[in-house]
């Protein structure tokens, strides 16, 4: 898959840049009959392979629990 963001610009364009495509991707679930429970369960599973990626290259980042 392809980068979505490009990682040379300054942090804060790259903020604006990961709203715009939250937003986006939002509607267009929202468009596709997605309801917000879905769009929440997706989201979740977002943050649960991030953890994983987190916990596989940066063991100190995240915390055992």
């Amino acid at each position: 898959m392809a980068t979505l963001i490009n990682q040379s610009r300054p942090l804060h364009s790259n903020d604006k840049s990961l709203k715009i495509i939250a937003k986006s991707l939002f509607k267009e679930l929202k468009e596709n009959g997605y309801d917000c429970r879905q769009i929440v369960s997706l989201s979740t599973e977002l943050i649960g392979l991030v953890t994983t990626d987190l916990k596989s290259t940066e063991p100190n980042i995240v915390a055992h629990g």
